[in-house]
């Protein structure tokens, strides 16, 4: 109890101490000083001594000469302190506030690269990860306001920057789409596969998972017995990517092989809804598993240890099948209440 006692303290001791160091700004500071201590901030990257002299400075003088520009260098500061709700708040409210101003497409800008950067944390710097597979939201909502940038501002500078990160950002939502057909083909749900795979060849154009989608459809719709739509699929796709990996000296190979007897129905809904084979009058599931489970541990008790009959050889117990394998449909039916 001792150490858990002096870990406490020293947390809430830690807690006091960064609470007791918070920088108190100087109430007497003019406004061009309150903006230049936060500009040098910026340029020793003391973000969040940045943020609050830039903070001070919108409250004290928000009619003052660098009220503006003290609003884009916040949407900045934040953008770097790695507070990025805070960044696209500021770049929001600078938006609604000063639609006409000259630099509003800054504002813009810096809010679909806090996106762009969103997911994109400390591990995912330094360690190998597939950002195709991550949740795409935060790579939507990038490419939806670089769009805007570049539509209201096609003459920004930060354009060019814009449409490239545009091109990248359709590339990973593309391959993210193809990762869920191919997760839905490994689940037998082959029309939510082949749904997948056309918004992909319809809606990501001109990017390398096209290719991807017309395999995944070519495969959905064999295995969905839709040879016409396998066919159109599978010559599209040998016209336009006739070096597609599923294509194996001209011939399409499945990614996937259909490993048990599912139906359609099961396969569409992902495994939700069984169709299997219907049980005999009276008989349950819990029932077969009782019966599967003796007959797996008679076959495996060893027949020395079985008793044995007159004659010497071994008595192999009755199961709970075989005792009522002559019962009448009757018996069944009353569930045994009459026999």
């Amino acid at each position: 109890m001792r150490v858990k006692h002096l870990l406490l303290i020293a947390i809430l001791g830690l807690t006091a101490a960064c609470s007791s160091n918070k920088e108190v700004i100087d109430e007497n500071l003019s406004e061009a000083e309150l903006y230049q201590q936060a500009q040098a901030d910026l340029d020793n990257s003391s973000y969040t001594s940045a943020v609050n002299k830039l903070k001070a400075l919108e409250s004290r003088y928000p009619f003052g000469r660098y009220a503006d520009q003290a609003q884009l260098e916040l949407i900045y500061a934040n953008y770097k302190n790695s507070e990025p709700e805070a960044a696209k708040s500021a770049a929001e409210r600078f938006i609604r506030l000063h639609p006409q101003h000259p630099n509003v497409d800054y504002a813009y800008y810096l809010k679909g690269l806090t996106s762009f950067d969103q997911d994109r944390g400390l591990l995912a710097r330094f360690l190998p990860l597939d950002m195709t597979k991550r949740d795409p939201g935060a790579a939507r909502d990038s490419y939806n306001e670089f769009a805007q940038l570049t539509s209201r501002f096609p003459n920004s500078r930060y354009a060019p920057d814009a449409k490239q990160r545009m091109i990248y950002l359709r590339n990973l939502l593309a391959s993210y789409e193809i990762h869920v057909a191919d997760y839905y083909l490994s689940r037998q749900a082959y029309v939510a596969a082949a749904n997948r795979g056309r918004y992909v060849v319809e809606n990501f154009q001109e990017t390398p998972s096209v290719g991807d989608g017309l395999a995944v459809m070519v495969e959905s719709y064999q295995k969905l017995h839709l040879d016409e739509l396998a066919a159109t699929s599978l010559e599209t796709l040998k016209l336009n990517y006739p070096d597609h990996p599923s294509l194996v000296d001209g011939e399409f190979q499945p990614k996937q092989t259909e490993s048990d007897g599912r139906g359609w129905l099961s396969k569409a809904t992902l495994g939700l809804i069984e169709t299997e084979t219907p049980l005999p009058p009276g008989e349950t599931r819990a029932n077969q598993d009782v019966v599967k489970q003796f007959q797996d541990a008679r076959d495996e008790m060893p027949r020395e240890l079985l008793p044995k009959d007159e004659n010497g050889d071994p008595i192999v117990p009755e199961g709970p099948k075989e005792a009522e394998k002559d019962r009448s449909w009757f018996s069944y039916m009353t569930f045994g209440l009459f026999d």
